[in-house]
């Protein structure tokens, strides 16, 4: 069978947010195809399909969206991740 899915992520050194990256990559068979990063700030294509998409992605409302997601997501849960580490050691 064939097999897509989703793998969003934040990376962080501290809890500011100019030093969180946040991506989300898509992937079909193992593959990454296409991913948003939020250094770059838009869809970045690596397969002949992923480069199409990234386009489509990229003249949408999507890609807006996802530049927010650094914020809206990354910012919140790493306040959440990194009090609660803080607190157990």
């Amino acid at each position: 069978g064939f097999r897509y899915y989703v793998v969003t992520d934040c990376e962080f050194n501290s809890s500011k947010l100019n030093d969180i990256e946040y991506t989300q990559s898509y992937y079909y068979n193992k593959l990454e195809y296409v991913r948003f990063s939020s250094s770059v700030g838009k869809f970045v294509g690596y397969t002949e399909v992923g480069i199409k998409n990234a386009e489509r992605l990229n003249n949408g409302p999507e890609v807006i969206n996802r530049r927010a997601q650094k914020e809206r997501y990354c910012f919140h849960n790493v306040g959440v991740f990194t009090e609660a580490a803080l607190t157990k050691s």
